[in-house]
């Protein structure tokens, strides 16, 4: 079951909200639309800064909208599902192409070796190697492995050809004539061979690469055009509310859920200005010396059940509003850690899934793209990328931050808390900070909240 993100802050802070209002508007024309544009606008007005935390969605299975929604999202997941193939295409040719670089690129170290005198022997036992695996045993029952292998009185012959390199050599040994004369034309045939096929080889070496470009340029085009199909199908789908007494199967109702978080700074120079801090508060020393930001915040929660008419223009909902306001004093750590804590819920359970099917094996493969496509001499010379460059992020609009900030934000992640019921506050913090925003939360809630009773003419709450 999925956390409301009052019981979240209250899980990872161990705070109560410092004020707290609802507020039940029911109405079978009156719609959402209108409470919420007017709660956000207020919001801003205020200079919360809101941000939309909670918006999902649930429609009876009986009823039109339902059935409608489901059709976007269906055509939406096909859309994506279509494109993720096409992505799993271009990533398996990217790796067939990988493993053919790589190969290229062994043999190519064989070819340069030839120039130097101390590694040519070798170099020329491992090119006849190559040539009777991949050339000569075309040639099927007669060729070098085959007779030797398949054939009695050739058991000489493998060892005979990795050690001569020329019809003189041929001719000093000491085997019979058969074997010599098989010998002469292989060589001959290998000699060849090493002359063409390093050019042709380097050349099919640059034709891969660059059809590895092409393939990553494809793969990330292919990623751009998927994202927007993905979030559109996560957005469209429902929320789990299948317990919900008040979501029967057969009735034409949708339930709508929505949260909304702002918050304010406290200014602490112009709160010793102000008087209200002691006037040492407003020296850059002591500015200096805080560790930490402190925030008045609110959350508005909506929850609304109605009733979808179908319009020309779209569906109109009147129902019952339900809206909560509640005020928290929170300082800029226990709000990441709130967010962090959000992350990890079923609200962001579908990007997850996403993420670790694309961004998990793109980022493997980074080093080895970019060893093949960058200058390999530069590559050499100059560090290596990190993974956070990798364009392939697009898919998700997310990029992977470095291992130091990561490290960093788990160490954030064990610090602990410093809040109104923790023994570890600073004198200023318990003192003066935390009364301040705490009343400035308390303030700002109840403000929200008088102000929509007044605008809509409700001399009390519901």
């Amino acid at each position: 079951m999925v956390k409301t993100i009052a019981e979240t802050i209250k899980e990872v802070t161990g705070k109560d909200p410092v004020n707290e209002h609802k507020l039940v508007y029911d109405s079978p024309t009156e719609t959402l639309e209108p409470i919420y544009f007017f709660i956000l606008d207020l919001m801003s007005d205020l200079g919360l800064k809101p941000e939309k935390l909670i918006d999902n969605f649930v429609s009876s299975p009986g009823s039109q909208h339902f059935g409608e929604m489901g059709q976007r999202t269906s055509v939406m997941q096909q859309q994506g599902a279509k494109l993720l193939g096409d992505i799993n295409t271009v990533l398996r040719s990217i790796l067939n192409l990988i493993y053919d670089l790589r190969e290229f690129k062994i043999r190519l170290v064989a070819y340069e070796d030839l120039k130097n005198s101390s590694k040519k022997a070798s170099a020329i036992l491992s090119l006849k190697q190559v040539w009777m695996d991949k050339v000569d045993i075309q040639k099927g029952n007669s060729s070098i492995k085959a007779m030797a292998l398949g054939q009695a009185g050739f058991n000489t012959l493998i060892d005979a050809f990795l050690v001569v390199n020329s019809e003189e050599d041929i001719d000093r040994l000491d085997l019979n004539q058969i074997v010599k004369r098989i010998l002469k034309p292989r060589l001959h045939d290998f000699n060849i061979w090493l002359k063409e096929s390093e050019g042709e080889l380097k050349k099919r070496y640059d034709i891969e690469r660059t059809y590895l470009k092409s393939q990553v340029n494809s793969l990330k085009i292919y990623s751009r055009w998927a994202k927007p199909y993905l979030k559109a199908a996560q957005d469209l789908e429902m929320s789990g509310n299948s317990k919900d007494p008040t979501l029967v199967k057969m009735f034409n109702t949708l339930l709508l859920e929505l949260t909304l978080f702002g918050k304010q700074e406290l200014r602490v120079k112009d709160e010793a200005k102000a008087g209200n801090f002691p006037e040492f508060f407003a020296g850059e020393k002591f500015l200096g010396s805080l560790n930490e930001k402190y925030y008045s915040c609110v959350l508005v929660d909506f929850n609304f059940r109605g009733i979808p008419s179908r319009t020309q223009q779209g569906y109109v909902v009147g129902g019952r509003a339900e809206v909560v306001f509640r005020g928290y004093a929170l300082t800029e750590t226990e709000i990441k850690q709130i967010y962090e804590e959000l992350d990890k819920s079923d609200l962001n359970d579908a990007l997850s899934l996403i993420e670790g099917s694309t961004t998990e094996s793109l980022g493997t493969l980074k080093e080895d793209i970019d060893a093949y496509l960058n200058n390999e001499e530069e590559a050499e010379e100059k560090p290596k990328k990190k993974i956070g460059s990798n364009p392939f992020f697009a898919l998700l609009g997310m990029y992977n931050e470095p291992k130091e900030k990561s490290k960093k934000e788990s160490s954030v992640k064990k610090k602990k808390i410093s809040s109104p019921y923790s023994k570890n506050l600073k004198w200023y913090e318990s003192e003066y900070f935390f009364p301040t925003i705490e009343e400035n939360a308390a303030k700002t809630t109840k403000t929200l909240f008088e102000t929509y009773k007044k605008a809509h003419g409700m001399a009390s709450p519901a």
